[in-house]
């Protein structure tokens, strides 16, 4: 096929019952679906009315302040030792010790791998200055490697199948903890004519992911909830997510996506991430045995994500689509994206907890774009042959 080409300047216009299961939905609805065990709970999307006072007394607020005081949390997280996931985990911690809770970080693995070289594990100590713990060791020993200390709540940043959350799940349940939560995954939902994805859609029943949400709901925490992330950006991601059009966009090459270029995404930074979870934290009844889309509010297309790394770079960006089948290219290995509309919407968040984003793509990117440049990658050597192949059977030159 002939290459489309698209030539843009920088400015833009504007988540222990074997008869506990979650059960198939079959349409969609302004509702959502709470899986409990064993009852299901739908929860209507409607807004109830709000009476406002002219505000509490001081009694009130001593009272309040009081009992903010007695409700801090003894927080466990359980956190990856890869991927993009590990990021989130810091950013919870670090935003629940702003809070004043106790926290506690147990990572996959050795303090001394090679892994914790790079981000966001290089800033561990941050999270110690602000009074947290940071321990390293095999999630299976859990129990052995905290000891006697006590957990209110324990975040399962890690596994991704029932064979790795099981053991840890099991020992919270054993030692009294009293919410678990799971970071599952927005990719177990299954493709669908309509979009967005909301809580309550089908999803793939043979997902790893999907097996680990239906065990929790049948061990009975006083509560839990899961959350399915999406794409994400932030300082100490250590997955290429808009480095990859920065890449290509600081040494004036084409940056080639696949298909029409108007698929839609959902790109979140970490913080709106452990802010719902942090919220799930502090309003515990309120998220207990929910499903949370976790996510931003608002979605991109590919070409759309493009210009604006390129506007944060200040620089000009040319566009390259193709069809991946047509070039020989599995679209997995050259584009960091689903090559489909993939985008979730985090109804759930919003209406039970009263959650609101705050990622703004065009300023964050400036932010990404500043450290981009500050660690030094616009001028590591890099080499790109799968774009070379890509323009190649296009019959597109490349002078750099």
């Amino acid at each position: 096929m002939a290459a489309a080409v698209t030539s843009a300047a920088p400015a833009l216009p504007s988540l222990h019952s074997s008869s506990c299961s979650l059960p198939p939905l079959t349409h969609r609805s302004l509702s959502f679906v709470a899986f409990t065990s064993p009852t299901i709970t739908k929860l209507s999307s409607h807004r109830s009315s709000r009476h406002f006072s002219s505000g509490p007394s001081t009694s009130v607020l001593s009272i309040r302040a009081a009992a903010a005081a007695a409700d801090k949390k003894r927080v466990l997280v359980i956190n990856t030792n890869s991927g993009g996931h590990a990021v989130i985990g810091f950013y919870f911690a670090q935003q629940l010790l702003g809070s004043g809770h106790e926290v506690t970080v147990l990572t996959v693995g050795d303090e001394s791998s090679d892994k914790m070289k790079k981000p966001p594990f290089t800033r561990f100590s941050e999270l110690v200055s602000a009074g947290g713990k940071t321990v390293w060791g095999n999630p299976s020993q859990v129990g052995d490697i905290v000891g006697t200390a006590k957990f209110d709540v324990v975040l399962d940043n890690n596994g991704k199948d029932l064979d790795t959350v099981k053991p840890v799940a099991d020992w919270a349940k054993s030692a009294g903890v009293e919410q678990f939560l799971y970071i599952s995954s927005a990719g177990i939902y299954k493709p669908f004519d309509e979009i967005p994805h909301v809580e309550g859609d089908l999803v793939k029943d043979d997902a790893s992911h999907v097996l680990v949400e239906k065990y929790m709901a049948g061990l009975s925490f006083s509560s839990w909830a899961v959350f399915r992330p999406q794409y994400m950006i932030g300082s100490g991601n250590n997955k290429d997510c808009e480095e990859w059009f920065f890449d290509r966009i600081v040494r004036d090459r084409p940056v080639p996506i696949p298909g029409s270029g108007m698929q839609l995404t959902n790109i979140s930074h970490v913080r709106d991430l452990s802010s719902m979870l942090s919220l799930a934290v502090e309003n515990s009844k309120a998220a207990n045995g929910k499903i949370f889309n976790c996510v931003s509010d608002r979605a991109v297309t590919f070409d759309g994500l493009a210009k604006l790394c390129a506007q944060a770079a200040g620089r000009e960006l040319k566009i390259i689509h193709y069809e991946p089948k047509a070039v020989g290219i599995d679209a997995k290995k050259a584009f960091p994206f689903r090559n489909m509309h993939f985008y979730a919407e985090p109804r759930a968040a919003k209406e039970i907890m009263g959650w609101s984003s705050t990622t703004n793509l065009p300023e964050d990117m400036k932010e990404r774009f500043d450290e981009y440049v500050k660690i030094g990658r616009d001028k590591k050597p890099m080499q790109f042959d799968i774009d070379d192949k890509i323009l190649e059977s296009l019959k597109i030159a490349v002078t750099v």
